[in-house]
C-alpha cells in the first residue's frame, strides 16, 4: 500500500478528497469526482482519505469541515477547498495547478 507522504510527493497534481462515511455533501461529491477524473485522464491523481479512518492525516492538515479538496504538487499543498463543488470548477482548479 502507498504512503500518503509518496503519494503527494508527484510532479502531477493530487487532488486530496477528505470525506467521511456520514456526510452528506462527501455523497453529493462522489459522482462529481468521477467526472472530474474521466474528464482529467492521467494529468491528475484523485486520492480519497476518509477522516474517521485517518484521523492522524485529518489533524496534520487541519480538516475541520467535510468534505474539503487539497491539491499537492511535489508535497506542497497549492490549493484548497471546503464544501460542495461543480465539476467544472473542480476540473478549472487541478488545471490552475497543473
Amino acid at each position: 500500500m502507498e504512503m500518503f507522504e509518496d503519494v503527494i510527493l508527484s510532479k502531477k497534481p493530487v487532488l486530496v478528497d477528505f470525506f467521511a462515511t456520514w456526510c452528506g455533501p462527501c455523497k453529493v461529491m462522489h459522482p462529481i469526482l468521477e467526472q472530474v477524473k474521466q474528464q482529467i485522464g492521467d494529468t491528475a491523481r484523485i486520492v480519497k482519505i476518509d477522516v474517521d479512518k485517518q484521523e492522524d492525516l485529518a489533524t496534520q492538515y487541519r480538516i475541520q469541515t467535510v468534505p474539503t479538496f487539497i491539491i499537492f504538487k511535489e508535497g506542497t499543498a497549492v490549493w484548497r477547498h471546503s464544501g460542495t463543488m461543480s465539476v467544472t470548477d473542480l476540473k478549472a482548479a487541478i488545471e490552475q495547478n497543473a
